[in-house]
C-alpha cells in the first residue's frame, strides 16, 4: 500500500477513534457500543499496517484474487453482523416497551377503579 493510501488510512480510522471518544462523553452513543466502534477503529487501524505482501498472502489463501476483496468482503461481514447485533438489541427493546404499556394499564385501570366513589345504595332497582 502506497504511503500516501497508507497515511489516510491511519488518519481515518485516528479521527474514528476521536469521534467515538467525543460521541461518548457527549453521552450521544452509549458506552456498550462504543468497543464495538472502537475496536472496528483499531481493525482498521492493523489493516493499515500490514504489509502489502501479506495482503496478498492472506487474499491468496482465502481463493481471492486482490487484497481489496477481501477487505470489502471483512467489512461487509462486519456491517450484517452489526445489523444482527442492532436487530437483537431492537427487538429486545420492543418487547419492554410492550411489557411496560401492558404494566402502565393495568395500573390505571387498577387507580381508576379505587378512586371511583363507591355505590353505597346498591344497584338501582330496574323497570
Amino acid at each position: 500500500m502506497p504511503l500516501s493510501q497508507r497515511a489516510l488510512v491511519v488518519g481515518f480510522a485516528f479521527a474514528l477513534t476521536l469521534v467515538i471518544f467525543e460521541l461518548v462523553r457527549k453521552r450521544r452513543l452509549r458506552e456498550e457500543y462504543s468497543w464495538l466502534w472502537l475496536l472496528f477503529g483499531a481493525g482498521v487501524l492493523c489493516v493499515s499496517f500490514l504489509p502489502f505482501s501479506w495482503m496478498k498472502a492472506i487474499a491468496r489463501a482465502l481463493g481471492s484474487e486482490t487484497p481489496t476483496a477481501v477487505i470489502y468482503f471483512v467489512g461487509f461481514i462486519a456491517l450484517i453482523l452489526i445489523c444482527l447485533q442492532f436487530s437483537v438489541r431492537l427487538s429486545r427493546i420492543t418487547e419492554q416497551i410492550k411489557n411496560l404499556g401492558q404494566q402502565l394499564a393495568l395500573l390505571e385501570a387498577e387507580r381508576d377503579a379505587s378512586s371511583a366513589p363507591p355505590d353505597e345504595d346498591g344497584p338501582e332497582p330496574q323497570g
